[in-house]
């Protein structure tokens, strides 16, 4: 069963539904509906016991976003130290009530460990528990997504941090995905022995997601020739900094399945909904969407409507959010920025 993109009215808000998704000529007039709005250069979104949480990068505040469209801190980060692109990045959450958090601190970056308390509503976190810390951090290029996996390990992107050299070095964790067990531990089937590592020659990883059959995807910001959606796989050299986009001939490394102008993309959060990929893109202000079965064939959505967009989620009743990004300092912000947008997923039966 797929399902598609379509324009769905509720509530007299116009939102999107169905089975492929419209190109942008087919967008509908108005934007789908604000869930909520008034957040400051958001990052992340994750479900936490019923609750959606949101990231910010530079107050390094976790909002809970309420029913009505409030939002109220559940905690603020200590030690966060905002920059250029560091600060409060990616969340994740692992059921029963351990909630992660990657951050940038004075002495780089760290992943740790928060257990969530209370109801939806009124979440709480403990004292948080460092996981990982002293990873490469630099005012750009800090990767910084968390996700996890259909396996329950914890995987977490860590950008080159400006010194791409790093990233074909399998001694150091710069310009990698990662790969750890829920309590920070190395898993014995990691690839490399005694290693963190799961893949390695990344610039710039910003989006993981897997597909229902456990293949798992990530999004990945080139410098001035591509931007990359590449097919992750245990122990996989994607390039950087010897190759960006297709390596052509040479299989000595991993090529994307898809890949843009960086004008066109820079693509950020990605969601998965059936064999659909959707990706949040920055620069080119637009929600992509990307067939799993045939990659080529893609559609743009919300092109310009809404500035950048940083992140994407399949809500917990089967929709579609998506985060924008226009107030980190490079987008232009309206009064409502930034927001969380609802996109309506509706299945729909293949015909024929």
């Amino acid at each position: 069963m797929r399902r598609k993109l379509v324009p769905w009215v509720v509530a007299g808000m116009l939102m999107l539904n169905g089975c492929t998704a419209p190109t942008a000529s087919d967008q509908p007039g108005s934007s789908p509906a604000p869930l909520a709005t008034g957040l400051e250069a958001p990052w992340s979104m994750v479900y936490a016991q019923g609750s959606l949480l949101v990231s910010e990068r530079d107050s390094g505040r976790i909002l809970e976003i309420l029913d009505s469209g409030q939002h109220r801190e559940v905690a603020r980060v200590d030690g966060v130290a905002a920059q250029g692109e560091c600060g409060l990045l990616g969340l994740a959450f692992l059921a029963p009530d351990q909630l992660y958090a990657y951050s940038t601190t004075e002495s780089g970056n760290r992943i740790q460990q928060f257990t969530v308390q209370g109801s939806a509503g009124s979440l709480s976190l403990s004292s948080p528990r460092t996981l990982l810390d002293t990873l490469p951090s630099a005012s750009i290029h800090n990767g910084g997504r968390l996700a996890i996996g259909p396996d329950g390990m914890l995987y977490a992107s860590v950008g080159d941090a400006a010194d791409p050299e790093q990233a074909q070095d399998l001694q150091q964790l710069g310009g990698k995905i990662l790969r750890m067990a829920p309590e920070g531990s190395i898993p014995d089937d990691n690839p490399f022995a005694g290693s963190y590592v799961y893949s390695y020659g990344h610039r710039n990883v910003q989006g993981m997601a897997w597909s229902s059959d456990g293949t798992m995807y990530a999004s990945e910001f080139g410098q001035n020739t591509w931007d990359e959606l590449n097919m992750i796989e245990a122990g996989g050299n994607y390039g950087w900094p010897l190759v960006e986009g297709s390596a052509g001939t040479t299989d000595q490394y991993t090529d994307p399945i898809a890949q843009w102008a960086p004008s066109e993309a820079s693509p950020s959060g990605i969601a998965i909904v059936d064999d659909t990929l959707y990706l949040a893109n920055l620069r080119g202000a637009l929600l992509r969407s990307v067939s799993l079965d045939s990659p080529d064939s893609q559609s743009e959505l919300l092109v310009g409507e809404h500035g950048r967009l940083r992140d994407a989620l399949l809500s917990e009743n089967g929709d579609l959010l998506v985060l924008t990004s226009n107030t980190d300092g490079r987008g232009n912000p309206t009064p409502q920025d930034d927001q969380i947008l609802g996109i309506k997923l509706a299945p729909q039966s293949p015909t024929g």
